[in-house]
């Protein structure tokens, strides 16, 4: 799977730890930054991973932050882009299941390493389950993006 994957400052060195692991585990990464521990706004770096999944070429995007929050606010305001933060193993899944999450968000200050690869496994192992429920439900969030409300 290519994967797009950006921190700010607080999530850098999470981030680097995630490309490692992923690459590792065979899936194309895209590195977005940023590449130190000086101040970046994370707003820049949320919507540069949100704009590769939405218009291409990354299947899903990852993207670190101090809690995750920020990032996936500003990643939501990328029309498409469909985030959440996420700091346990079944939102992880759940949420590509049954909301189609192309991006996910977490917080480098909340949760560690072996919890930040465990939520990455299930993000990347899930699938939109397609159900008529679900479905109904995507259509209607994906008209209330395409409007802004």
């Amino acid at each position: 799977m290519r994967i797009a994957l950006g921190a700010d400052h607080a999530g850098f060195e999470l981030k680097n730890e995630l490309v490692q692991y992923l690459s590792e585990a065979g899936h194309d990464v895209i590195d977005l930054g940023t590449d130190s521990t000086e101040p970046i706004d994370y707003p820049d770096i949320a919507a540069t991973v949100a704009r590769e999944v939405v218009h291409g070429p990354a299947e899903r995007g990852i993207i670190v932050c101090g809690s995750g929050a920020g990032a996936s606010i500003a990643a939501n305001k990328i029309t498409g882009a469909r985030s959440a933060v996420v700091h346990d193993h079944y939102t992880a899944h759940q949420a590509v299941e049954h909301d189609d999450m192309n991006v996910l968000a977490l917080g480098a200050r909340v949760i560690g390493s072996a919890t930040a690869k465990d939520i990455v496994d299930a993000f990347i192992g899930a699938e939109f389950s397609n159900e008529e429920r679900h479905s109904r439900r995507l259509r209607k969030v994906v008209e209330l993006d395409r409007n802004r409300g």
